[in-house]
């Protein structure tokens, strides 16, 4: 089944810097200055015309020759710039710093460990890295490894207190200021000059990086543009505001695709002003709603979950939230409707689907009346997003009919270009320029969209991709050599329905018997929360088993497990 979006087609799409998307737009120069940023923990705060000025110093201090004072990145040749942060100021200035002076850069996720570092610098290649000085010693500890070439006067403070002797993204900046260096120029560049790298673990396997290219992000921020002119008529009042300045609190990680754009990349496709909070605190987020009378909030289904939970949400004052977007994973219809009954009535909330390999979005909820459409079903997904086509495809290869389940393929001009450095799994993830999401999905003959499944191997946890493999291969790296087999895969468990968590049922090698179960499994409890973020921790649970059932061909039958496991659960639960 093949299916064309329901949305008018897109306007040409500029060959140029993204920069000049986002910043220099002629209605840009009738807006007020308004204020763009406020830094939740120092107060500071940049209005419009101190953005520009500061991303010009920024992309000096960066672009400008060494003799100058500045960093001399060209944007020619195999420089890639790691970025390792929480959320901050000077996230958001490097981040459009970089993409002015047309150098990738790729986005580390501030929790990884030291084995996930190490993993995503020889994936990135990168070969300078500017980070968050509470991170600089898991930095440090990281390219001790001979796999990453990363020499130690290569890494910079992005932000945080100055370490002594090494650079910091700050004094390059006030460095050029204080020398009047001339302004860099922004760069050109065309739809397929590489923007920057997400990690992502795909369909299935370890994490890769996924290459986005300005084209990519300019595409995906013309399709936000024709949603809101379509969608704009059918928009309830209160969301307009009456003039006043939308305030979005800016807590999910600039370093995921979502956070990216709802933050950076599109921030100044309207006037709106951006409360940057370091990191997740339900109790914290939600004195910050009334705190500054926040209007748009972005969230993910967990933290979505940890609000309806949270004992101080319904005695805090959310009657200034007119819009809230929920992303990254399935959101159940049943968190849903526990959510808006904390919210105005009317207020929106909205939803859709995404994955970093088609740079942020595909599907989006439609406001009832878009498009000649009705009230959409309670428990659709969205339409597919301007400028996309998709296909609905059975495991045979050929196309399902309307209703039928199948894999979500996808393609148009936010597609990724494929993964960096990464032909094989690009042959089995980049098809005929159609992008396998591995997701599963049906569609109907309205042009809505059903999730279905995850789909493949891959979990998703707390909006975050969770490669079942990168858990195994960790289990297996025990340096005592505890198991033989391994199989990782989700079970009932999450904080919401449609969430898994990781679970990992094992066979124990000689050493492992020797060792005796439960040692074995305190070992490799503490071993891979030594290894792996906490969000892929096996809060499932580690299960020994004398075999891990397989196909005649070799392959893991985890479905066979995951069955057994949730009819114990049941049958436990049902004795309660």
């Amino acid at each position: 089944m093949h299916i064309q979006s329901s949305f008018p087609p897109l306007p040409p799409q500029p060959e140029v810097n993204i920069h000049h998307i986002l910043f220099g737009r002629p209605e840009q120069a009738e807006w007020p200055d308004y204020t763009v940023l406020i830094d939740d923990q120092t107060g500071q705060k940049r209005s419009f015309k101190e953005v520009e000025k500061q991303l010009a110093l920024g992309a000096t201090a960066l672009g400008a020759k060494v003799s100058d004072g500045g960093l001399g990145l060209s944007g020619e040749g195999d420089e890639m710039i790691g970025l390792l942060g929480f959320n901050s100021l000077e996230y958001f200035d490097i981040v459009h710093s970089l993409l002015m002076v047309t150098t990738p850069f790729a986005l580390i996720s501030s929790y990884s460990t030291r084995f996930e570092l190490v993993h995503a610098l020889k994936t990135t290649r990168a070969t300078r890295l500017f980070v968050d000085a509470k991170l600089l010693k898991n930095a440090l500890s990281a390219i001790e490894d001979p796999e990453v070439h990363l020499t130690p006067d290569k890494i910079y403070i992005l932000s945080g207190s100055p370490a002594k002797g090494r650079k910091s993204f700050g004094q390059m900046v006030d460095t050029v200021r204080r020398k009047k260096v001339p302004p860099e120029p922004v760069r050109p560049a065309t739809k397929d000059t590489l923007a920057y790298l997400v990690m992502s673990s795909g369909t299935s396997g370890l994490p890769k990086a996924v290459a986005i290219t300005h084209g990519n992000a300019i595409y995906s921020n013309i399709q936000a543009m024709v949603i809101a002119q379509v969608a704009e008529p059918f928009v309830p009042q209160r969301v307009e505001l009456d003039g006043q300045t939308p305030i979005s609190l800016a807590v999910l990680p600039m370093f995921h695709s979502y956070g990216l754009f709802a933050y950076i990349l599109r921030a100044t496709l309207r006037p709106t002003t951006y409360v940057i909070l370091k990191r997740w605190d339900t109790a914290h987020y939600l004195k910050s709603i009334a705190k500054y009378r926040a209007t748009h909030l972005t969230l993910v289904p967990s933290t979505v979950h940890q609000l309806v939970n949270h004992p101080d949400t319904k005695k805090t004052d959310l009657s200034s939230v007119v819009f809230m977007n929920c992303g990254a994973a399935y959101l159940p219809p049943e968190l849903a409707a526990q959510m808006s009954r904390f919210l105005h009535t009317s207020s929106l909330l909205a939803q859709g689907y995404g994955l970093s390999e088609c740079t942020i979005g595909a599907l989006s909820r439609p406001f009832e009346g878009m498009l000649g459409m009705g009230a959409p079903p309670p428990d659709v997904t969205g339409i597919l997003y301007p400028g996309l086509e998709a296909r609905i495809v059975r495991d045979d290869g050929t196309d399902a009919a309307l209703g039928e389940i199948g894999e979500l393929w996808l393609r148009g001009g936010n597609i990724s270009s494929g993964y960096w450095n990464n032909p094989q799994a690009n042959a089995s993830t980049f098809v005929d320029g159609w992008l396998r999401t591995g997701d599963q999905f049906r569609a109907d003959e309205r042009g809505y969209f059903f999730f279905a499944d995850r789909g493949k191997d891959t979990l998703k946890v707390s909006g975050v991709q969770v490669s079942p493999k990168e858990i195994e291969d960790v289990l297996f790296a025990h340096p005592d050599k505890l198991i033989s087999d391994v199989s990782v895969a989700g079970v009932s468990g999450g904080r919401t329905v449609d969430e898994k968590v990781p679970r990992a049922w094992i066979v124990l090698s000689p050493a492992g018997k020797k060792k005796g179960t439960a040692a074995v499994i305190k070992a490799l409890e503490a071993w891979h929360q030594e290894q792996l973020s906490r969000y892929k921790w096996l809060r499932g649970g580690i299960e020994v088993v004398k075999e891990i059932p397989k196909t005649p061909t070799g392959k893991t039958m985890r479905r066979v497990l995951q069955e057994q496991y949730e009819r114990r659960a049941k049958k436990a639960k049902a004795k309660l």
